[in-house]
């Protein structure tokens, strides 16, 4: 812990572990229990002993919280483990089984063994395990069956990739909707491949508190940052806390933590960020009449090496490759080596990416889009919190730390003071930044942008893709009065009345369109029908509306501009989190009303013919 407020160090001597009482990762609470028994085993076999001696091999039991490398008392723990997974691969349990409850079970195979790596995605929503490649999995394959008679799927393997900087930056967050105040300054500083990250301070007690400036490390050190550009775990990093500011009303720990981490993320934004790969140390071992063929496929792999050497009639070549070059290349040398050819390869840590863009356009990832990792602040202006986006938000932040970075070199002009002028933004202002960021007042929740962090990237529009209608029958049906009248009296009536209404609106608008109907308590399997271009689902025995309606959003939002409608807080919560448009049932209910009107009016403008619904659409796409 700190070392209070008597006698404590100058500023630029508190450190990280001098605020959180850490020096690395958060320690975990110590845990006092009972040993109820200790056991020497052989074979089959064991003795009950009252003490074991030095060197002695034992077992213990009545211990809940224990793990892989423990030490016990004031031994220290185990060292971690030397063979660091390079590769993930998604684990899909048998059909009809429980994830959350197949993640609890494989979490006890982790625990047992600290090089298997099992993890839950919660984006992904799936379990996925850090492997070192195909031997052990099917060893992990045939321990799972054996242990908990669960016949897996495994996929193919994910290359774990890492994010760095390649020069100092000024990150700052600011926090303050209504009644709610923080701000955070952070200098992040590129290190050394292989050091992790670590956390400083160089603020002063007098500037501000150590018992916030503990907290603001602490929250800094229990996230796990990812990266901007393809939103992989950040390594190498130095974080230092420059300037911070609190209230002494408003402030809460909550206030820090959300301006600490949106620091963290604007200044991933503004910073130059390198892409990082697993690469490996390898040892290519080959006849001479293939040392030709042997050097095209290193130089092909973006190697490093060195050689050929002979060696016991052989040739040898050494280097380091990426992971993503060498993953199959066991079997392609024994294929033209006959079997004569060795490698040998030693995972030997991250560095650069040899094809940083490509990887980037595959994973697509948008760091703007991500909810729960945002960069953009939220200042208060006339009663109500407005937020302002992270290459906006310098300007509005009310501390300047006084840090100028000029080509990579890090200078303090001046010390952190407060700026002058007031603390609120003009009205005018305001309205013209909202309206240039987000657009008029009636927009979508997500609308198509173009930004710049790094290098510029361009995406695809929405409006270019189809669109794709997303529609949760039941809370529709619910939500409007007719529907619900309905269904009072039959709820396939009101189902088929809703399904002829949205056959009639896909006709109009020309998207796809699907309709969930929730089949939890329906025995039998997933249903599914058509007509009129819209298709009808129900979800199988045991599956809710909501797990099926993020899953299929997944599915569809690369390929289609997807709406999803419904009221409900989770589907529309799921919605947001994969960035994807939400509508109310009330506000699909105005749309196909106003659809209805313009078929009316198509229809009116060209009596006294008689025409059919499918030729009105015709004429009002050709009016448009």
């Amino acid at each position: 812990s700190g070392s209070g407020t008597s006698g404590e160090p100058a500023a630029a001597e508190i450190t990280a572990a001098d605020l959180s009482g850490r020096t690395g990762q958060a320690e975990l609470p110590a845990i006092e229990e009972k040993v109820s028994q200790i056991r020497i085993y052989s074979g089959n076999r064991f003795e009950a002993v009252q003490s074991a001696e030095a060197g002695a091999v034992a077992a213990v039991l009545g211990l809940s919280a224990t793990y892989a490398g423990q030490g016990f008392g004031a031994e220290p723990d185990s060292l971690a483990p030397l063979l660091v997974p390079a590769l993930s691969y998604s684990i899909f349990p048998p059909a009809g089984t429980d994830p959350a409850e197949a993640y609890r079970k494989l979490r006890v195979l982790s625990e047992e063994d600290p090089e298997l790596r099992i993890v839950w995605d919660p984006h992904l929503r799936e379990i996925q395990a850090q492997l070192m490649g195909e031997v052990q999995i099917e060893v992990l394959k045939s321990v799972i069956a054996e242990r908990f008679g669960m016949d897996v799927e495994i996929g193919s393997g994910r290359i774990m990739y890492r994010e760095t900087i390649a020069s100092p930056v000024e990150g700052a967050g600011h926090f303050e909707p209504l009644r709610h105040y923080a701000e955070v300054h952070l200098l992040m500083e590129p290190l050394p491949a292989g050091t992790g990250i670590i956390y400083d301070t160089a603020v002063s007690t007098d500037e501000l508190d150590l018992n916030w400036q503990r907290l603001i490390i602490g929250n800094l050190m229990e996230k796990r940052h990812l990266g901007v550009l393809t939103g992989s775990p950040l390594t190498d990093v130095k974080i230092t806390l420059i300037a911070g500011r609190t209230h002494l009303k408003h402030t809460e720990g909550g206030d820090i933590r959300q301006a600490s981490l949106r620091a963290v993320r604007q200044g991933l934004m503004k910073a130059q960020n390198v892409l990082l790969e697993p690469y490996f140390d390898f040892v290519l071992e080959v006849p001479p009449e293939h040392i030709g063929r042997a050097i095209y496929d290193v130089k092909a792999m973006h190697a490093g090496f060195e050689g050929p050497e002979e060696l016991a009639g052989n040739m040898v070549i050494r280097g380091r490759a990426p992971v993503a070059s060498m993953q199959d290349y066991q079997k392609t040398l024994l294929s033209y080596t006959r079997g004569r050819g060795k490698l040998s390869c030693r995972a030997c840590g991250y560095f650069p990416c040899h094809n940083t863009a490509e990887v980037i356009e595959s994973i697509a990832y948008e760091p703007e889009r991500d909810v729960e990792n945002t960069p953009d602040s939220v200042f208060c202006s006339h009663g109500s919190g407005v937020i302002v986006k992270w290459d906006k938000s310098d300007g509005f932040m009310h501390l300047d730390s006084g840090l100028k970075i000029s080509g990579g070199e890090v200078s303090q002009e001046s010390q952190p003071k407060l700026r002058g002028g007031s603390l609120d933004l003009d009205e005018r202002e305001l309205e013209a930044i909202m309206l240039r960021e987000f657009g008029p007042a009636k927009r979508p929740v997500f609308t198509p942008v173009v930004y710049e962090y790094g290098k510029a990237r361009e995406r695809r529009s929405e409006a270019s893709r189809r669109e794709y209608l997303i529609v949760d029958g039941y809370n529709v049906i619910f939500a409007w009065e007719e529907l619900k009248k309905a269904a009072a009296a039959d709820i396939g009536a009101a189902r088929e009345a809703l399904w002829d209404l949205l056959a009639n609106y896909r006709a109009y608008q020309g998207c796809e369109t699907v309709l969930i109907f929730d089949g939890y308590r329906r025995p039998g399997p997933q249903a599914a029908d058509e007509r009129g271009g819209v298709r009808i689902m129900y979800t199988k025995q045991g599956e809710s509306a909501d797990l099926y309606i993020e899953r299929l959003v997944r599915e569809m939002r690369k390929d289609y501009a997807v709406s999803v409608v419904s009221s409900d807080a989770m589907i529309q919560l799921a919605a947001l989190r994969n960035g994807v448009r939400r509508m109310s049932s009330r506000e699909l209910q105005d749309e196909i009303g106003r659809a209805g009107t313009e078929i009316s009016e198509i229809i009116s403008r060209h009596a006294p013919q008689r025409i059919k619904l499918a030729d009105a659409v015709r004429i009002t796409k050709k009016d448009k």
